[in-house]
């Protein structure tokens, strides 16, 4: 039997760059016309093995660079400034959205604002702990400051 490395995920067969051993009529007449799969030369495998490790050094350096922004986060104080009556009330509130733009003003850090997790908005003047995912499985805690605009 043939072998084939897969170029894209097929259901029945396997992931994106894994190498399978399909039939030759298989192989020929369905996997390589809708440019599912090719076929496994030495040349391919090569090619193969080093994308696979060229991905692999990506993912690790990615999270490597989280790790650090989620380390530089940690220390982060952020303050936000927000009219607010005198009971400490503000008029409004601070979103998700305020703390993302506040920590990209702050250290240059490009967060989506869904990936800040507040219960709710902030609508009280003080000091609040606010997580944020940096990256998949890596969290930071951000110290953010609510005071009162002058």
């Amino acid at each position: 039997m043939p072998q084939a490395i897969l170029t894209q995920d097929v259901e029945a067969l396997g992931e994106r760059g894994t190498v399978v051993e399909v039939s030759a009529g298989y192989l020929r007449n369905y996997l390589i016309p809708r440019k599912l799969a090719q076929p496994a030369t030495k040349g391919a495998l090569d090619a193969a093995q080093e994308r696979r490790a060229a991905a692999e050094r990506a993912e690790r350096e990615a999270k490597a660079r989280a790790q650090e922004n989620a380390a530089l986060l940690g220390k982060t104080v952020l303050t936000i400034e927000q009219q607010a009556g005198d009971d400490g009330r503000l008029f409004g509130s601070v979103t998700a959205q305020d703390i993302a733009d506040a920590i990209r003003d702050a250290r240059g850090i490009k967060v989506d604002k869904r990936k800040v997790h507040l219960e709710e908005p902030i609508r009280h003047i003080g000091t609040h702990m606010v997580v944020v995912e940096i990256e998949d499985g890596v969290m930071a805690t951000i110290k953010t400051m609510v005071v009162e605009q002058k």
